[in-house]
């Protein structure tokens, strides 16, 4: 099918003016005065929210008796109006008014919308007056096409100034912020909101009412901003003073490219009202900032000339399908048009005759001219192009069958379907836009039966929408509370702030926030109370109440302060009246900790300096008090007649790490350690246990805490575990916590758990009298001691240097020989009992004896052991069941006290194998280690008289023990 050229030829234009300027020129005014100046008229606007404005302005002026809208989907018609308000596109041109004007004529080069202004230029006359308003980059043109019209010029009232890119959060006030997509849109202002209190939003997707409502917020002041795409460019008035552009770039219908200069002074020309001057810029974080050369052109209003403009033809072929077709597509023969891109309306008709049932309907020229006009509804829905054709094309079937009416049920239904005001903005968005098609439909005079009704009916749901969603809106993008104060705060000098009794913080009524010691805390509703402006106001106020703050804390008894421990320990605070003010930081020693005021503007300098030094007056009592031991200890240190010599380093080593040290990482020290410096430590409180080193009332619930509380913080450990509950005995031990967590509870990790040091003593204490006796079975007394049995318990054990085994055949005959003898007396332990100034332990945690061994039989170093799996059977039992005294039985395995090794490296303990049963082609055990340390010795070239003597150990009573009856058997055999 081939196109067909068409010469567009103007109508007359015998009283046509043509005022031309850049924005801000009053050109809008001037032809609305000059309209009311006649007996009719009728005026085309770019936008449905500008001729909604003018309607308005026209109906408080003369009534709404005198005035009509008309749009696309929207029209208030009285009887007789005598000037009529409309959208370029719905122009009423059969009405033959005496005033006619088109607003915004350069939008003649517009892709989309310039065909349809272009021929509003060429054919809308007005009888008397005739006036055409826009850029001046249109007079080339339009003095070519219209020589006989009267161009006038019109300067801009203010000065459009080009400023640096600010950031969003230093936008000044009344500045609109431009984006090109709803997902921009929508992003910006929920910044806004955040930092500055609220923002309208105004985009060509909502509908008039919703857009009307928003621009009004605006306008009242309730929000000092808004965020709007380029649609707020076209004529729409407003009180802006800035221009801030988020981007440059938009999508045209089919790609996204760059704004020209004369789009982008469109927009920018919104800022500055009449004589107050504007300024525009870009917004820092998400625009570099704006060409040199658009920003010339702007500020000088010097713009390329329109020198062609888009055409469609306007003489309509109705005769056949393909006769429209080619006529819409015709070219037009002069060099100044050219044919607009196929529009939605032609590509819905294409579609509509591709289907054959469809075709065959509109073979007569007024089916042909019904279905054009069904094809012309607008796609609000914006789903799918081809959705929307067939959406038309069930219309167009309604239009040609039947009545020739839609059908009020199937009508009624899909209104009714979207009649309901729940969901978010999106979701009433999509419904407002499906209701704004049938407001279109319902608008057309003809295509309903009783027209005015379904205006109504739509019109109400369409307001109820439009209302919900500007309600939404508002929801999401104002805090009313904020610019409410904003506002106030403009209009006065100083705002009243309230602090109640419980720190809440109020300004003008409207609560923002609270004083939680000497910090504000601004409402979690209230998204930009953070604003500079409001904190100042509020600052006033709060400046006296942390001044009086200061003073109470810094006077207030030891009773008032306390430590708020956290789960993670190394994160507690100090708390002023159940409030947390202070935290901890490492300082010189883990007994100084250094305090830090948590950080709050309000206080500083010497307030905060007084502050800081009560909380250090009260910690420093708080660990004397709840520490005694451990700072009696260090008082014994430093005084000349406390602890000397030897015990000394130890128990420095013991008050550095707190009130403990495990006696294997000190078993060489302690070995040196004579009478009279042991004496020395015991009178200092120090509990010399065969396990821990430790001071006993350290080991209690609440000191033990405050123990791991100073490491931690001392060590900048973070992530440790909860603190377990008070009471227990044994715990699990985990391998990715320090063993100094547990150490500095008052556990001794042994395995995968962990004993509490009291408890190990007093096992020690039970095991140690059982030994001297001889080797001894398990014992279930011993295991409740610590609540865990098998494996677990041999581990305890082997830590106290016990191992679990099978006895030999002597040891075995041994032990009968004892079973069957009378029990002899058993020697008491060699213990020196505490003396009375040491600390007080309380009966359920306090050994019941002291544990330290006997100075000539040291006790085995756990670290000379080896490990419990080594010496572990397969099945431990848990108890051993005591045998007929008729016929006593010897136990699978016993518990054997096992002598410690030394190893050539220092102090150090190599760890060893538990002790095998002796074969008879092999020595014994403890010859077998002889032999092996003298080979050890020979190797070294070390001479027997540079290393020091042993002590002579005490004679001990041995008649009852396995090593007596194995020497009593030797020397038989030697006699025979």
């Amino acid at each position: 099918m081939s196109s067909r050229f068409v010469t567009p030829r103007p109508a007359a234009d015998p009283g046509v003016k043509v005022v031309l300027g850049p924005t801000n020129t009053g050109k809008t005014h001037l032809a609305v005065e000059r309209m009311l100046g006649h007996s009719s008229g009728l005026i085309g606007l770019p936008l449905r929210l500008l001729a909604r404005e003018i309607y308005d302005r026209i109906v408080r002026a003369l009534g709404a008796e005198a005035a009509a809208l008309i749009t696309g989907e929207e029209k208030i018609a009285p009887k007789s109006p005598r000037y009529w308000v409309s959208t370029v596109e719905a122009m009423p041109l059969d009405l033959n008014p005496a005033f006619l004007a088109v607003d915004e004529v350069q939008l003649c080069a517009d892709s989309d919308r310039g065909h349809v202004f272009t021929d509003r230029v060429l054919h809308a006359r007005g009888r008397e007056e005739t006036m055409l308003l826009g850029s001046d980059s249109m007079r080339g043109v339009l003095q070519s096409l219209l020589p006989r019209a009267d161009f006038i010029s019109r300067p801009r009232f203010s000065t459009l100034t080009h400023v640096a890119p600010k950031k969003l959060s230093r936008l000044p006030r009344r500045s609109a912020v431009i984006a090109f997509s709803a997902t921009e849109v929508y992003a910006l202002a929920e910044m806004i909101r955040r930092q500055k209190g609220g923002a309208a939003v105004v985009m060509g997707a909502l509908s008039p009412r919703t857009r009307n409502a928003q621009v009004a917020l605006y306008q009242a002041g309730d929000v000092d901003y808004i965020v709007a795409t380029d649609a707020i460019g076209m004529g729409l008035n407003m009180d802006v003073d800035h221009v801030a552009f988020a981007s440059l770039r938009k999508f045209d219908g089919e790609r996204w490219r760059e704004l020209s200069a004369a789009e982008v002074a469109q927009i920018a020309g919104r800022a500055g009202r009449h004589m107050n001057n504007g300024t525009f810029g870009a917004v820092a974080e998400l625009l570099d900032g704006i060409s040199d050369e658009i920003v010339r052109a702007v500020e000088n209003h010097a713009f390329p000339p329109i020198s062609v403009l888009e055409w469609r033809n306007r003489e309509l072929d109705f005769r056949t399908p393909e006769g429209l077709v080619q006529s819409l597509e015709a070219l037009p023969a002069d060099p100044r048009f050219r044919r607009a891109r196929e529009a939605e309306d032609l590509m819905v008709l294409k579609t509509a005759l591709g289907d054959s049932d469809i075709a065959a309907l509109a073979r007569a020229p007024a089916a042909l001219r019904q279905l054009w006009e069904v094809c012309q509804i607008p796609d609000f829905r914006k789903v799918s192009p081809v959705d929307h054709a067939r959406l038309c094309l069930r219309v167009f079937r309604f239009r040609v069958t039947g009545s020739g009416m839609i059908p009020a049920d199937w009508f009624d239904r899909q209104v009714t379907s979207f009649d309901r005001v729940d969901g978010d903005i999106d979701t009433l968005a999509q419904r407002l836009a499906y209701v704004r098609t049938w407001t279109y439909a319902a608008n057309r005079p003809d295509w309903l039966d009783d027209p005015e009704h379904w205006q109504q009916r739509v019109r109400a749901v369409e307001d109820r929408l439009s209302d919900a969603l500007h309600e939404r809106l508002s929801q999401r993008f104002v805090d009313r509370r904020t610019a409410v104060l904003m506002r106030e705060l403009r209009a006065k000098d100083k705002l009243m702030t309230v602090i109640a009794n419980d720190g809440a913080v109020a300004v003008e009524g409207h609560h923002i926030g609270a004083l939680k010691g000497f910090q504000f805390v601004a409402d979690a509703t209230a998204g930009a109370t953070d604003d500079r402006t409001l904190r100042h106001a509020a600052d006033k106020a709060l400046a006296d109440e942390i001044a009086r703050r200061v003073a109470a804390c810094a006077e207030a008894a030891d009773s008032a302060f306390a430590i708020a421990y956290a789960d993670d320990i190394a994160l507690s605070r100090l708390t002023w009246q159940g409030v947390e003010i202070a935290e901890f930081t490492a300082g010189p020693s883990a007994l100084k900790p250094k305090i830090q005021l948590l950080p709050s503007p309000l206080l500083a300098g010497e307030a905060a300096r007084r502050v800081e030094a009560r909380l250090e007056a009260w910690l420093a009592a708080h660990l004397e008090s709840n520490l005694k031991a451990l700072h009696r200890l260090g008082a014994a240190l430093d005084s000349a007649d406390g602890i000397a010599g030897l015990a000394r380093g130890l128990a420095y080593r013991l008050h550095e790490n707190l009130g403990s040290l495990p006696r294997r990482h000190v078993a060489q020290e302690f070995r040196t350690v004579d009478k009279d410096g042991r004496r020395q430590m015991r009178q200092a409180g120090i509990w010399l246990g065969a396990a821990t080193l430790y001071l006993p009332p350290l080991v209690k619930p609440y000191p033990a805490r405050l123990r791991l509380l100073l490491w931690a913080v001392h060590h900048q450990i973070r992530g440790l575990p909860a603190c377990p509950p008070a009471g227990l005995v044994t715990i699990p031990t985990d391998k990715v916590v320090p063993a100094a967590y547990y150490e500095m509870l008052g556990y001794r990790p042994i395995g995968g758990l962990a004993v509490r040091f009291d408890m190990l003593e007093r096992i020690g204490q039970a095991a140690r009298e059982k030994a001297q006796i001889g080797p001894f079975p398990l014992d279930p007394l011993l295991m409740s001691l610590v609540g865990v049995s098998g494996e677990d318990f041999t581990r305890v054990m082997h830590h106290l240097g016990y191992i679990l085994r099978a006895p030999s055949e002597t040891e075995a005959a041994a032990y009968l020989e004892r079973l069957k003898a009378p029990a002899p007396a058993a020697p008491p332990a060699e213990s020196t009992p505490l003396p009375e100034s040491a600390p007080e332990i309380i009966t359920e945690t306090a050994p019941e004896a002291a544990t330290e061994p006997p100075a000539a039989e040291p006790t085995p170093e756990p670290a000379a052991i080896a490990e419990p799996s080594a010496a572990l059977p397969a099945e431990t039992p848990t108890a051993v069941a005591s045998p007929p005294a008729a016929e006593p039985a010897v136990p699978a395995q016993l518990f054997f006290r096992e002598e410690p090794r030394e190893r050539r490296h220092g102090h150090r303990h190599k760890k060893s194998r538990p002790a095998r049963p002796a074969k008879p082609d092999r020595q014994p055990p403890a010859e077998a280690a002889a032999n092996k340390t003298a080979e050890k010795r020979h190797k070294d070239k070390k001479p027997f008289a540079k290393r020091p003597a042993r002590p002579e150990r005490p004679a001990r009573n041995l008649e009852d023990s396995p090593f007596a009856v194995l020497a009593a058997l030797k020397g038989q055999l030697k006699k025979k």
